[in-house]
């Protein structure tokens, strides 16, 4: 049987008042809003952290929200995964640094990389209605370090090429369609987002055409391209929804 799944990619903005009215808790009821219309099956998000993490799981009550943070001591940033509670069934799930020591919390390559460790959550799902699990993996590369991004890249295509079940991948990449670690992960798998224009437009009014992509969504499953999406972000009294547009793709099973 056929299912064709609705998935996010979200970076909902860590929570810091250094973005005046744009602050996580005047956005909040946006984000769930957002979600709330559209209702995706699975959700990637970066920058969820202690404080938004907490809101999402607590708001969000057909999901199951799955991650930690990326510090040493599992706080802090995450890439948090969520899906349908009463449509999945979890297998298995992990979290590891995008690092030389996956294993290591807080662990991250010397390179160019910022001081921020990088992580990948992953998990093994099975949809109710499909006869085969996959893997839903979200991650954030680094955005400092376009060759901290490469070797990050290449550890998540290594991951991927272990796998022995269909993959879908999220994230906030930090880096633009041209890029060398972009080209790293379109060798195996196909860019459901490819004709997406901007995603990041850093809480400005600015046109589409000056955004800049980074968000993504990659997967060696089907996929038609022509029916992803960016979500619209009018603000509204000056408040957006994030200084990222979600992004939906659409992914069969």
């Amino acid at each position: 049987m056929s299912v064709k799944l609705k998935v996010f990619t979200f970076n909902v903005r860590y929570p810091t008042e250094q973005d005046g009215i744009n602050c996580f808790d005047n956005r909040k009821e946006k984000i769930l809003a957002v979600i709330n219309e559209y209702a995706p099956d699975l959700i990637g998000f970066q920058e969820a952290n202690d404080k938004s993490v907490g809101y999402l799981r607590s708001a969000l009550t057909d999901y199951t929200v799955i991650g930690c943070g990326r510090n040493a001591e599992y706080r802090g940033e995450g890439t948090y995964i969520a899906f349908r509670t009463e449509v999945f069934q979890m297998i298995e799930c992990k979290t590891f640094w995008l690092s030389p020591t996956p294993d290591v919390p807080a662990s991250r390559y010397d390179a160019d990389q910022s001081p921020c460790p990088r992580v990948t959550t992953s998990a093994l799902l099975k949809h109710k209605d499909a006869e085969r699990p996959f893997r839903f993996i979200n991650t954030h590369l680094d955005h400092k370090g376009a060759r901290a991004r490469v070797l990050e890249a290449k550890q998540i295509m290594e991951y991927v090429s272990t796998l022995n079940v269909p993959c879908i991948l999220t994230g906030d990449f930090n880096a633009t369609p041209d890029a060398e670690e972009i080209s790293i992960f379109a060798q195996k798998l196909t860019d459901a987002t490819c004709n997406i224009a901007g995603t990041f437009h850093a809480y400005k009014d600015i046109p589409l055409e000056e955004m800049i992509k980074i968000d993504y969504v990659f997967t060696d499953l089907p996929t038609d391209p022509n029916e992803s999406f960016a979500i619209p972000d009018a603000h509204k009294d000056g408040i957006y929804i994030s200084d990222h547009r979600p992004v939906c793709a659409f992914i069969e099973l």
